[in-house]
């Protein structure tokens, strides 16, 4: 098993930035991509990004493409999504997610493990 845990989240202002840690523990050995999706109140949860844990290729949604990066420290274990411009409609819950398989995917069911979800509130 994995677990994730996500950090970070707060309020902002609209244009203001932050910078959310996703950290895996357990068997992080099993995973190969680390993801962020995002889930506004009513709607489905959104793909936002994914990164490659070897290699540290990304691929991103293109609703964030340019304002949002996603990182990896290896050593820790830890994810990171730096968000930066944000505006009002990134206002979601932000969750991490892992997958064992090499391929990037942007749809929840290709995700094993997810962790709790961190709230970010961007004011206008």
């Amino acid at each position: 098993q994995v677990q994730l845990v996500e950090s970070g989240g707060g309020l902002v202002q609209a244009g203001g930035s932050l910078r959310l840690s996703c950290a895996a523990s357990g068997r992080t050995a099993s995973i190969n991509v680390m993801a962020w999706f995002r889930q506004a109140p009513g709607e489905e949860r959104e793909f936002v990004g994914a990164i490659k844990w070897s290699g540290g290729s990304t691929f991103y949604a293109n609703s964030v493409k340019g304002r949002f990066t996603i990182s990896r420290d290896n050593a820790k274990n830890t994810v990171y999504l730096q968000m930066n411009s944000l505006k009002p409609e990134d206002t979601a819950i932000y969750y991490c997610a892992a997958r064992k398989s090499p391929l990037f995917a942007a749809y929840t069911q290709a995700y094993d493990y997810w962790g709790q979800g961190t709230q970010v509130t961007v004011s206008s």
